[in-house]
């Protein structure tokens, strides 16, 4: 795991050199991962509670976090360096945000509800400009105009959509924007394996109160589902600290959206679900315009005109 921070994260902590190709490959691995453990919580709600997948996953992502600090001595990981208020928030939203995500994936098919989250990065811009004061020049909000539009291809508005599945993917879009809009303020101070382990840490104590009331015994099959949520989740997590130690965020975040051919891939393998015309429309044009606003944003902050870290670096948290 890597303990190097942002910059003024903590002192004598070595500062990684890129390395761009590492980086990339991490980053496909870890939106690779990503899609497994969408895949393995998406079998998962077919008998299992949204918020019981999330406490499984949650803890069990958390398994080698705590063997890091437990075995291996490594307590840095418990240091907060500021803004511990924002932190605790921002694990508060993260829980939320993974319900709503996995609540998606339960009522659509997989390649619709990814489609939407990603609007995440056309959320970024818009939180900036209303929460921090950031400035959104004309080509972003075109650009997040033109996301929309590709919102309302994959949202199907002349019927045979899921309004509430609907809602969950742009609810956990939201969220996820939001918890970006955090990391602006928490990525010069704090290591991102810090955050990610409180995020993991609140996430299931926020959960286990509710467990009795919606946990259900899983059966011998759903046990191997389980477990390979809990492991797609580890590994997720390792890349992704991995991909943003080793590259750029632009970089790093441009590879989110491999997520929609593993999930275009698993719909039609799994459960003969290929994506109509209007989704494969839909989701060129959000990826267009997610693309351009992260670079966008890239671009802006190398200039000095944009807090860093840059939109992409949400999915660090993720």
């Amino acid at each position: 795991m890597s303990q190097a921070g942002p910059a003024g994260a903590a002192p004598n902590v070595p500062v990684p050199q890129d390395s761009p190709l590492i980086g990339m490959a991490a980053a496909v691995g870890a939106f690779f991962m990503l899609s497994v453990m969408s895949l393995f919580a998406k079998l998962l709600s077919a008998h299992h509670h949204v918020i019981e997948i999330a406490f499984w996953r949650n803890l069990l992502a958390l398994t080698p976090f705590l063997v890091a600090i437990v075995f291996f001595g490594q307590r840095q990981l418990l240091r907060i360096q500021s803004k511990p208020g924002i932190v605790i928030t921002r694990s508060v939203v993260a829980t939320a945000s993974i319900l709503f995500l996995f609540a998606a994936f339960s009522l659509l098919p997989m390649a619709d509800a990814t489609s939407l989250v990603f609007t995440a990065a056309l959320f970024v811009p818009m939180l900036g400009f209303f929460f921090l004061g950031e400035r959104v020049g004309l080509w972003r909000w075109s650009a997040i105009l033109v996301g929309f539009v590709g919102v309302l291809f994959v949202a199907q508005p002349g019927g045979g959509w899921n309004l509430l599945g609907m809602i969950f993917g742009l609810c956990a879009a939201v969220l996820n924007a939001t918890l970006s809009t955090m990391l602006r303020l928490l990525g010069r101070t704090e290591n991102p394996t810090t955050l990610t382990f409180y995020l993991l840490l609140i996430g299931a104590i926020l959960l286990a109160p509710i467990m009795p009331f919606v946990a259900t015994m899983p059966g011998r099959d759903e046990i191997w589902l389980l477990i390979g949520l809990g492991i797609s989740g580890v590994f997720m997590q390792l890349l992704l600290s991995t991909a943003f130690k080793y590259a750029p965020a632009a970089l790093a975040s441009v590879f989110s959206y491999t997520q929609i051919v593993w999930a275009t891939f698993f719909g039609w393998a799994i459960f003969d679900d290929w994506p109509s015309s209007n989704i494969l429309i839909g989701a060129t044009i959000i990826i267009a315009s997610s693309v351009f606003v992260v670079l966008r944003e890239r671009y802006l902050a190398r200039k000095g005109k944009l807090a860093r870290p840059a939109a992409g670096e949400a999915a660090a948290g993720e």
